[in-house]
């Protein structure tokens, strides 16, 4: 007989022949938790002819009886009047009442991270709503704060960004999809200024804006390969200067990283003015400023910019805002909302995209240095499936047993542990549990986690949600409780550029040096001239590996980081440094998510994940 399971993006099939699809390179892989544990009370089961049946995450989220919105605001203290809503199960915190909320202490800070993603998936955001429905359930006032899904991997190959199983955050499909319309308004504020930039260069280019070297790209929410170089102004006269463009997704666009890093919006409309679009014929930066393009802009992210509250599937207050990707930007939600969070809450839970390498070190040295924020403790998750493969198991073979795998693809797990202590934050390990994992292979986690100075704890929020992380909710507390080294960042802003660069390359991917070509470092050089030198590094590269190499799996060490590109992100203010073969612009998979996504004759969505 066959076992199906319905999980967030594919079914998994246990004693039949399913198999999960490989990751392409050009796709950003699937990292959500879509493990299987052992059914309990809360899981419902279902025969289905010869097949018994787990409920897919679609269909445990419409099961849900979520409670008003108005219900889950006064678990903070948050008046009706200080919530915009937008239907029963979801609002917007308004602006006024952030402000008033300034003057309160702030709570803890909790990041949760994990280990380089595989195609066996991490489930870092369902671990982080596990983790915020555990601390609610040993009676800590509590605030989960996420980022936003993009469309792209929703209909790609990663699946949506709700969380799984029985740690979802909810509404799943309207999270998923629209939501509150943000992402559709980033998309528009990006898209304006390009037209703005054409348009002016129409009438007049007062600015004197090269043709050859305008950078600022339009943007789409989809994985669109067909979009990544175009050429515009085609069709005569009338429709402007012939000159190659492209597209990037919206999440890796700029007004994205600003619209999450800004205070407030006077901060927003300030940065989006120091966008550099492009530049003149004597390499002169021309900024969004010049061109009139900021207030406008502004004007389009006015609402986006309230953070959006919903809920989880227990009812633990959720902040789900902004969304910017971290193998090219930094990776955290909004700082509005963490910062809101911080106030409303004494423990505030959050995650940073990708592997520890990437979404925790910008979420400490971007996020943390931008927002003056300290972290209490970092959860760095972990599955046994996916330390078996970067011991080198393939997928097929991750159901079987393997302590030799996990010691070797352990090492993984102990440079993140070992990098994230260098920030003198206390780092907790949590193994988010598959059936098919063995007590002598949890062992294996346990003496790898030890001897780089790290507890574990083994959860099953997946299927039990909070009460499978209670144990790890109160290991959480405890360590924050007690004595901690204080918080340092990786460097100091006085660092040059370049030494910066070296400096998270060594540091954290363990790597011998760096490398650029002459017109690279020249870049460096002149951004440091410009009077840029302060800002922080923000290193697009794969999440596949600690090198710019996916395939070395592991931890790979002693090899050199080709830099190929440095962009200068004024607005957002940090310099991105664009390292190996990185896409702003994925395209979908031979088999994308989409083709199982649909609306059934009684008009509810089916596929979603």
């Amino acid at each position: 007989m066959a076992i199906v399971i319905l999980g967030r993006a594919k079914r998994r099939t246990i004693g039949g022949s399913g198999s999960v699809p490989p990751a392409s390179n050009d796709n950003t892989a699937k990292t959500g938790g879509n493990c299987y544990n052992a059914p309990n009370k809360q899981t419902e089961i279902r025969a289905r002819g010869n097949q018994v049946t787990q409920a897919s995450d679609i269909e445990i989220a419409r099961a849900a009886q979520l409670r008003p919105i108005e219900e889950i605001a006064a678990q903070l203290d948050i008046p009706p009047e200080a919530i915009i809503p937008y239907g029963r199960d979801k609002a917007k915190i308004t602006t006024d009442y952030l402000n008033h909320a300034n003057g309160r202490p702030d709570g803890k800070l909790i990041l949760v991270t994990a280990i380089s993603p595989t195609p066996a998936g991490e489930g870092k955001t369902t671990t982080t709503v596990g983790l915020g429905d555990g601390l609610s359930r040993i009676g800590k006032r509590v605030a989960i704060c996420l980022r936003e899904p993009s469309l792209g991997p929703c209909m790609g190959m990663k699946g949506g960004a709700a969380g799984g199983g029985h740690a979802q955050v909810v509404p799943m499909e309207d999270i998923n999809l629209h939501f509150t319309g943000d992402m559709h308004a980033i998309t528009a504020a990006n898209n304006l200024l390009s037209a703005m930039i054409d348009n002016h260069i129409y009438w007049s280019n007062e600015a004197g804006l090269d043709l050859r070297r305008i950078t600022w790209r339009r943007v789409v929410d989809m994985n669109d390969r067909a979009l990544r170089q175009l050429t515009v102004g085609q069709g005569g006269p009338t429709n402007g200067f012939l000159r190659s463009e492209g597209f990037d997704i919206s999440v890796a666009s700029e007004v994205m990283a600003i619209f999450c890093l800004s205070k407030d919006l006077a901060d927003l409309q300030k940065r989006l003015g120091e966008i550099v679009v492009g530049y003149t014929r004597d390499k002169k930066p021309v900024k969004a400023h010049e061109l009139k393009a900021q207030g406008a802009m502004t004007a389009l992210l006015k609402d986006a910019l309230q953070p959006n509250l919903v809920q989880t599937l227990e009812g633990t207050p959720a902040f789900v805002h902004g969304g910017p990707f971290a193998n090219i930007a930094h990776g955290a939600n909004s700082l509005i909302a963490t910062k809101f969070a911080l106030k409303a809450a004494d423990y505030v839970v959050t995650e940073a995209g990708f592997g520890a390498d990437l979404g925790a070190e910008k979420f400490f040295d971007i996020t943390c240095r931008k927002g003056e924020m300290t972290p209490s403790a970092a959860v760095i998750v972990a599955t046994v499936r996916a330390l078996k493969m970067h011991g080198g198991v393939g997928l097929k073979e991750l159901g079987a047993e393997n302590v030799e795998a996990i010691e070797k693809g352990g090492v993984n797990l102990a440079r993140h542990i070992e990098n994230l202590r260098q920030y003198g934050v206390p780092v907790i390990v949590a193994v988010n549990g598959f059936t098919s994992d063995t007590r002598e292979e949890i062992a294996a986690v346990e003496r790898i986690a030890a001897a780089a100075g790290a507890p574990v704890i083994a959860c099953t929020h997946w299927a039990d949600g909070g009460a499978g992380a209670q144990d790890l909710a109160q290991k959480v507390i405890d360590t924050i409780e007690g004595d901690a080294p204080p918080f340092r960042y990786l460097y100091p802003d006085t660092l040059p550029l370049w030494e910066k660069t070296r400096v998270i390359a060594q540091l954290i991917y363990r790597a011998d040096d760096i490398i650029a070509d002459a017109k690279v470092r020249a870049q460096f050089k002149a951004l440091q001239k410009d009077g840029y030198g302060e800002l922080p590094i923000c290193v697009a590269k794969t999440q596949y590996s600690f090198s710019t190499d996916p395939a070395l799996k592991g931890a790979p060490s002693g090899h050199v980081v080709p830099i190929r590109e440095v962009r200068l992100a004024a607005g957002a203010e940090f310099v991105v440094v664009v390292c190996g073969d990185i896409m702003t612009m994925p395209g979908l998979p031979r088999r994308p998510a989409a083709e199982a996504i649909g609306v059934d004759q009684e008009g509810q969505i089916f596929g979603l994940s």
